[in-house]
């Protein structure tokens, strides 16, 4: 079967999973893409752009047996001006618009928010022959705010079409490249226990409780190394800066990798990921870390509970700021150079394992 992945917005995580993807499948895929920048543009005008390019594959190459595409496509639209026939169009989910906590950096205010990007994920949800979402958490928390997104117009609300699209919604999860990893493992041995972050540094990864939580810890008197990677961007957020300095005798690591091998020893040096996260609908950075045998302190919410099944191991997950210190004072004061391994639960998101369920999806269609 040959399979066009039509990608909008090519960088970070979009990218991985689209080279993921392709390089796992027994599928024959080919990539039609644009620059990962400007997304609200992506979003809009992407899709003329791509329906033009996609006319040119087609004459180039035929007709897909199969489109693949992201949410960051205003589907309908490039359905309107290119020669798709009655080819299926899959739609895989990374984040959605409606349930996205919108960035205090941004133009548009949360209280004023512009509605625009959420009407694109649903009527292309609505377009597309199947959706696709990263966890359960995902897919019940957009369908849940469909409800509420369509009732706050004046008529012609549609509210039947939320049942249509949850009918056609599947979890095959995200696929992930753990094996990598592999040709970096080191063997622990730290005299003090490594706190990690390895998230981008942004708000919805709430950095100001992460490094609140810290502080209390310093000022108990309690021994910890920290490393802090991830993503940076241009500006730097004032609470990294304060923390370069307020942790200036733990920090042995603060700022992006240039080099994955860097990274990767990173992860598998550390023992501890505090998780403080706002918004996650799956979590890559932490099913990498936990690989690397990493063990997850996690907040008992969005998608956590389901990947990390909290039945299984209610230890790692706390309800509350006060229960992550309590656990966090526990760790530290009881550690002696081993923790919890939870590689096992990452490993079942390795591209091995969830190609062929992608596949299998697929060829159904």
């Amino acid at each position: 079967m040959n399979i066009l992945l039509i990608e909008p917005f090519f960088t970070g995580s979009h990218k991985f999973w689209a080279e993921g993807y392709q390089q796992n499948s027994t599928y024959n895929l080919s990539i039609l893409s644009l620059k990962g920048i400007y997304w609200k543009w992506r979003m809009h005008g992407g899709a003329v752009t791509l329906a033009k390019r996609y006319n040119e594959h087609v004459f180039k190459n035929g007709y897909p047996d199969l489109i693949l595409t992201t949410d960051m496509l205003n589907l309908p639209v490039f359905v309107a001006f290119s020669d798709v026939k009655d080819i299926p169009i899959i739609t895989y989910f990374h984040e959605n618009q409606l349930t996205y906590p919108w960035s205090t950096q941004d133009r548009d205010k949360e209280k004023n928010r512009d509605h625009h990007y959420g009407f694109i994920n649903y009527t292309t949800a609505l377009r597309s022959n199947k959706i696709l979402y990263n966890s359960h958490f995902h897919k019940d928390s957009f369908i849940y705010a469909l409800r509420k997104f369509l009732k706050q117009f004046p008529d012609n609300n549609e509210l039947s079409t939320i049942d249509d699209i949850s009918k056609k919604s599947h979890v095959p999860y995200l696929g992930l490249d753990l094996n990598r990893f592999n040709h970096y493992k080191i063997e622990k041995n730290n005299d003090l226990p490594i706190i990690l972050w390895n998230h981008r540094w942004e708000y919805d990864k709430n950095p100001n409780l992460f490094f609140d939580i810290l502080k209390q810890l310093k000022n108990q008197q309690l021994k910890f190394k920290l490393v802090v990677l991830g993503e940076e961007f241009d500006t730097e957020m004032d609470v990294f800066t304060q923390a370069r300095e307020q942790f200036s005798d733990e920090i042995l690591q603060f700022g992006f990798c240039e080099k994955f091998e860097d990274y990767a020893q990173w992860l598998w040096k550390s023992d501890y990921l505090l998780v403080t996260s706002n918004q996650d609908f799956f979590g890559a950075s932490i099913m990498e870390s936990v690989y690397c045998n990493t063990s997850p302190i996690l907040p008992n919410k969005l998608t956590y509970p389901e990947l990390f099944d909290i039945n299984s191991n209610p230890d790692i997950f706390y309800n509350s700021v006060d229960e992550c210190i309590i656990l966090l004072q526990k760790k530290i004061k009881e550690w002696n150079g081993f923790t919890e391994n939870y590689s096992e639960i990452a490993k079942t998101y390795d591209w091995s394992i969830i190609a062929p369920k992608y596949d299998s999806i697929l060829k159904s269609v």
